[in-house]
């Protein structure tokens, strides 16, 4: 087996390892959040307001984080705001190690992880385009998009066995040492070169916002794949309800806990690992949709699951369509896209693929006090084949897109 093409190159190279270390610990924390809350209480809506929380600096700083990532030093800002995070690991490992954290200090450090996150996004993905040559970056998105699943199924993984051997403030700690392996790295690469915007413009102005906004809006192929990336995780995710899942539904312990969180990362690491073997995708558009499609049956199947095994199961499925639906769309926005826009676009497109899944949670913890859990998140799989059908039929550019025309 071939190194893959996009690893050949230094600067990529020494990236990567970092980005999946660094992800894994991202991992650790956000999947201990929601261990730590269900500990104070059962109520679902007190997890569903996890999504409440990354939803608002989603929507008031993504906009902004785009325009900085193409404004200013993409190495720079990742460095930062991938340091915030891991000292919201740190705060949380010694607030519980002291045994005085409560619930909102648990709420307000979340914010805090969302904010950084959030502005970390749209540099990072911006990022790697500036460490290959364009021969390479199809490639490079599928090795990152691979080595990222890696770490979302480790992640989980770990933060269960450390929840379960060593307790909470363990897997608080070990999040933010492994933050600093992409800090590391990051240190390693040296300078990036990057295209920025006319001096003239440079800056954060409403006006390059604007453009941002247009350009993704107006595009025929990024803004339905963008929708339909929204309405399948918005009808689909519950994933801060996992410890009631984990507890009420189904039974398990900790460490259980952490293997049913990787089972959709477990089903993308396969695909991912598939697809970046493979040269070239086509009829994209159509794969596109089977994927999504795919993830609403599967959602339906683990609403109403009462088994562990069935359980990962589907959710092994809806990561392995996932993966295929987010590396389609990924190339589809990065090969659409000119650099010095990059970051505006992907900020936009950021309010909808991580504002998505935050509705979702507070959508499946509203719902699931109401109706309960599992149906809301069987109902929100039939709307999401429904969605599907609808945007393929409203977008036929999309639907017979096949990656080999710009």
């Amino acid at each position: 087996m071939q190194l893959p093409l996009s690893l050949r190159h230094r600067k990529f190279a020494i990236y990567w390892p970092g980005l999946i270390l660094g992800w894994v610990g991202n991992q650790v924390l956000i999947w201990a959040i929601p261990w730590h809350i269900r500990d104070f209480t059962n109520n679902p809506l007190a997890l569903g307001v996890i999504g409440l929380i990354r939803l608002a600096p989603t929507v008031l700083f993504s906009l902004f984080a785009g325009a900085i990532a193409d404004s200013f030093n993409r190495r720079r800002v990742v460095f930062i705001t991938q340091g915030m995070m891991g000292s919201v690991g740190l705060a949380l490992a010694a607030l519980t190690w002291s045994d005085k954290i409560q619930l909102w200090h648990i709420y307000l450090l979340l914010g805090l992880h969302a904010s950084a996150y959030i502005f970390s996004m749209p540099a990072r993905y911006s990022l790697t385009p500036n460490l290959v040559p364009g021969s390479a970056l199809t490639n490079a998105l599928s090795v990152e998009f691979f080595g990222i699943q890696i770490a979302s199924l480790g992640g989980p993984v770990l933060s269960g066995w450390l929840l379960n051997r060593f307790g909470q403030s363990a897997a608080y700690l070990a999040a933010a040492v492994l933050f600093g392996a992409i800090l590391t790295s990051l240190l390693l690469m040296g300078p990036i070169p990057q295209a920025k915007r006319e001096t003239a413009r440079k800056g954060i102005d409403w006006e390059s916002i604007k453009e941002g906004i247009q350009f993704t809006f107006r595009h025929p192929l990024i803004l339905p794949s963008m929708l339909l990336d929204f309405l399948a995780t918005l009808l689909t995710r519950a994933d801060s309800l996992m410890p009631f899942f984990a507890r009420d539904i189904l039974g398990l312990n900790a460490a259980q806990y952490g293997w049913l969180s990787a089972a959709s990362a477990l089903g993308a690491t396969a695909s991912g690992f598939a697809l970046s073997q493979v040269r070239e995708i086509r009829h994209q558009g159509k794969l596109l949709l089977a994927a999504v499609g795919t993830i609403g049956v599967s959602a339906i199947m683990f609403g109403f699951s009462r088994s562990f095994p069935l359980s990962m199961g589907a959710l092994i499925v809806i990561g392995s369509s996932d993966s295929i639906s987010s590396i389609i769309r990924s190339t589809i926005r990065q090969t659409h896209t000119s650099d010095n826009l990059r970051g505006r676009m992907t900020s936009v497109n950021q309010i909808f693929f991580m504002g998505g899944p935050y509705l979702g949670d507070v959508k499946s913890g509203f719902l699931g006090g109401v109706i309960g859990v599992p149906l809301a998140v069987a109902l929100g799989g039939m709307a999401c084949v429904f969605s599907v059908g609808w945007i393929g039929f409203q977008w036929p550019k999309l639907r017979g897109y096949d990656g080999a025309t710009r």
